[in-house]
């Protein structure tokens, strides 16, 4: 357990915010599977202060929910604090974070996200502008660096402490590698070691083993996990079980994955509509399924279905057709 300002995470394992996936329906079914934190895909301040409709609807939090954090991004100080303040008063997010780190094109034209990186005077500006004006505890999510020759982590993570932040998440790896490449845990360790606020370290962490060797050296308070938990929150459950009792759960089997497949498509149905939730959950099923021997044809044949009763009873097909392979097999 540890604390981002006034709130208590209750675990060392966190859900990292990821466009496109983190919203309710994920969030939750991951948080029922034993994340301390989860964290909301990142919210553009200007959309939010334009109160564009797909946008407020992405503000949705579920009561089951908490502690979750919201995050926003944005390059003007005077736009992300009006957001900030919107999530602040009109939200019941626990926390509010900051995109410092994300590397994709369009963020960066708008000066935000990873940009910052090059900048340790604007990341100290931007960050007391939003902890002045909300009451939430406030944190940021950056990463070590823009490319190899301009890594700031300690000095960014120093100027984001001194400005008041709760919290900092490192993923270790900088915007040049984008997802490729190993992430350095050497600079998160540093970043550790550079701060009294605490630090969530991402980046490489795909099994519970490496989250606990990523604690054991670098020192951060906990690991954020993002794709390894994609269509498997059964990571995050296997990886606090074993953090606390270094007991490795075995690996959910298929009609396991399949159940709460089902699940979560039913939230995101809740949460968006039947035909919107479908092609969502395409990306989705896919990896639920993936290494699922046989998978290939399968997945193909869920980006043809339209309604969730095709897509429920071509999963429970495909789990009849393993077992009848298994059985042949043995």
């Amino acid at each position: 357990m540890f604390k981002i300002g006034n709130v208590e995470i209750p675990n060392r394992v966190v859900l990292a915010p990821m466009a496109g996936v983190s919203n309710a329906a994920f969030r939750l079914t991951v948080k029922e599977f034993g994340a301390g934190l989860v964290c909301a895909e990142m919210i553009s301040d200007k959309a939010l202060l334009f109160k564009n409709e797909k946008t407020l609807k992405m503000l949705h939090i579920e009561e089951n929910e908490h502690p979750m954090s919201l995050q926003i991004f944005g390059g003007e100080k005077e736009s992300l604090v009006e957001a900030a303040k919107y999530v602040d008063e009109n939200t019941e997010a626990d926390i509010i974070d900051i995109n410092m780190g994300c590397p994709v094109n369009k963020i960066i034209r708008c000066e935000a996200g990873a940009k910052w990186l090059l900048d340790p005077p604007k990341i100290y500006e931007m960050v007391k502008a939003v902890v002045d004006n909300v009451k939430k505890p406030v944190t940021v999510k950056m990463r070590i660096g823009w490319d190899e020759d301009h890594i700031y982590a300690v000095e960014n993570a120093k100027m984001a402490e001194k400005a008041g932040a709760s919290a900092i998440a490192l993923h270790g790896r900088t915007r040049v590698q984008m997802y490729e490449g190993e992430a350095n845990w050497e600079v998160i360790r540093q970043v550790k070691e550079a701060v009294n606020i605490p630090v969530i370290g991402n980046g490489d962490v795909t099994t519970p083993e490496l989250a606990e060797k990523m604690l054991k050296e670098t020192g951060v308070d906990a690991v954020m996990i993002g794709r390894a938990a994609l269509g498997n929150p059964w990571m995050i459950y296997r990886t606090v079980h074993y953090l606390e009792t270094g007991e490795l759960i075995d690996e959910p089997d298929l009609d396991e994955k399949i159940e709460v497949l089902k699940l979560h498509m039913d939230r995101l149905i809740a949460l968006k509509d039947e035909k919107q939730a479908l092609l969502e959950m395409r990306k989705h099923a896919s990896w639920y399924l993936k290494g699922v021997r046989g998978n290939g044809t399968v997945r193909k044949e869920i980006n043809q279905v339209s309604t969730r009763d095709e897509l429920v009873e071509l999963l429970e097909k495909f789990s009849r057709e393993v077992k009848e392979k298994q059985e042949i097999h043995v």
